[in-house]
């Protein structure tokens, strides 16, 4: 079975005093603020400023040998600033990272964290909590073939004034941080470990006797009569067994009455070579992140079996791909028809995770005109463009016009940035959809230029429209007798660094918009 636990065992604590604890991370921005039974530690810190007049500084952590907690061993990790126009909650989290991470270096194996009520952001307790969490985290292939290594502490304990409070708070954070560690396990594994054979039995294991139903395909047969654009990139990887493509979909009903589904459709490249427009000069490297896209939609999922959420139901698709090269590689010039029967010329293979993805979005779109208030997603790490456009923490949202009147990016944007999964918001424009209109008779939709998206006016807005055009989703905008809502996620930026661990973005934002107020 899967290990899908999370990194740690997360236990509330109203005792800075508790001797079960071997070190005390302390994130705050003023040391002001430790008050009650923090005193003695704010005291501490006092003193320590006198030596040290960077104390609050958030570029330091500082480790200081004390008695007034049990372990003798307290962190200080100051968040910095609140206040100013460009702080956001994101300081919490991030000031929790290093300031667990120096308790993990120190030997600690139960820190606690401690984080004094700051009514600035609601949401900072879960925050920083969830910023911990990033930096427990241990990779899949390391707790496979490394037990020893297969976790950094035991437990972390999370302070608290009000025990009610927390103790009802933390199944919401254990549902989220497994949801993410589901979607890093995924995103961040090496091209062999989450090979689309293997990502399909980690699914299947994740999610064996849960409320989440798995369905699995990958018949080439039936990809090429299914889904053709699929068919093409898999063409050169199917003939190889460990790396043939699979489709792998997921549904999962609430109780009580429906009243809204959420379709989901996630880029899963396993390995990006770039097909015969090859990744050339050394930018290949990393690649095998290009999944992380489908790795969010298992990742909601688990979120979505941990927390149950009522009245909501959501069908999910993983496009599990490689995109390989070799002497059966798709090529530039093919024309090949869509599901939709919409007639694609390829421009570009290296422009692989819009084809993998338009098919089985047009079949989302079919089921969707059967559902109660639908709404069709896009996730993927689709472009450099994004990160060129918005920097590397960020994801991009565009929604089309049914989506656009609900205000559907504005709303995933106020909700990420209370939560510290923050998004962007980009549109999709006239010159989208004609940037890909057929160049000549032989094609309806033209998939890419020749040119990186980097070099590409509008890099990570086209794709979007494209992706509509393709699968079909231009037939229901809102001038339509059938208008369904359609948004895209460009998560390049967000799903994190390489090297690096991912992120597991944006899974927090969306259970945020969608799971979190429907959780009894």
């Amino acid at each position: 079975m899967t290990d899908i636990r999370v990194p740690c065992t997360l236990v509330p604590c109203l005792d800075v005093a508790d001797a079960q604890y071997d070190a005390v991370v302390v994130v705050t921005d003023s040391i002001d603020k430790l008050t009650g039974n923090l005193e003695n530690i704010k005291a501490v810190l006092q003193d320590y400023e006198h030596v040290d007049g960077k104390l609050e500084n958030p570029g330091f952590v500082h480790f200081i040998k004390t008695d007034v907690v049990p372990s003798k061993r307290l962190i200080f990790a100051p968040t910095g600033p609140l206040n100013r126009d460009y702080d956001d909650v994101r300081r919490f989290a991030d000031a929790a990272n290093r300031g667990i991470n120096r308790a993990v270096a120190a030997g600690s194996n139960n820190p606690l964290l401690v984080r004094p009520v700051d009514d600035s952001f609601p949401k900072a307790g879960l925050v920083t909590s969830l910023g911990a969490m990033q930096v427990l985290y241990v990779p899949i292939e390391v707790r496979e073939d490394v037990p020893s290594r297969a976790r950094k502490v035991n437990n972390l304990g999370v302070w608290c004034n009000d025990q009610t409070r927390v103790v009802k708070a933390l199944p919401i954070l254990n549902g989220l941080e497994k949801g993410r560690s589901v979607c890093r396990d995924i995103g961040g594994s090496d091209p062999e470990r989450m090979a689309a054979p293997r990502v399909a039995q980690y699914v299947q294991d994740v999610f064996k006797g849960t409320c989440i139903k798995v369905n699995i395909l990958s018949d080439p047969e039936v990809f090429k009569k299914e889904y053709p654009l699929l068919a093409a990139v898999n063409r050169s990887a199917g003939c190889v067994e460990r790396h043939r493509g699979h489709v792998i979909f997921l549904e999962y009903v609430g109780e009580g009455d429906i009243d809204t589904t959420l379709l989901l459709v996630g880029k899963g490249i396993t390995y990006d070579t770039g097909g015969a427009d090859i990744k050339a000069g050394g930018v290949m490297a990393g690649m095998h992140r290009d999944k992380c896209g489908a790795a969010a939609v298992a990742g909601f999922f688990q979120v979505l079996d941990s927390l149950k959420p009522k009245g909501l139901k959501v069908l999910g698709a993983m496009s599990m791909v490689r995109n390989s090269v070799g002497s059966e590689c798709y090529v530039a010039d093919e024309i090949i028809t869509s599901r939709a029967g919409v007639r694609v010329r390829v421009g570009n293979t290296d422009a692989e995770g819009r084809m993998v993805m338009a098919d089985v979005l047009c079949q989302m779109k079919e089921k969707a005109l059967n559902e109660v208030n639908p709404h069709l997603f896009t996730i993927a790490t689709l472009t450099g463009h994004a990160i060129r456009a918005m920097g590397p923490n960020y994801s991009i949202i565009l929604d089309n016009g049914p989506a656009s009147k609900e205000q559907t990016s504005q709303k995933m944007q106020a909700v990420g940035s209370q939560y510290g999964d923050p998004f962007e918001i980009s549109n999709i424009r006239r010159e989208d959809y004609e940037f890909h209109k057929g160049k000549s008779e032989y094609e309806d939709v033209l998939q890419c230029n020749n040119l990186p998206s980097t070099m590409t006016p509008r890099g990570h807005q086209t794709p979007a429209a494209f992706m509509i055009m393709a699968s079909g989703l231009d037939k229901h905008g809102i001038d339509s007798e059938r208008p369904l809502k359609y948004s895209h996620m460009d998560i390049a930026g967000s799903s994190g660094p390489f090297p690096g661990v991912p992120t597991g973005s944006p899974v927090v934002a969306m259970a945020a918009r969608y799971v979190l107020d429907r959780v009894a």
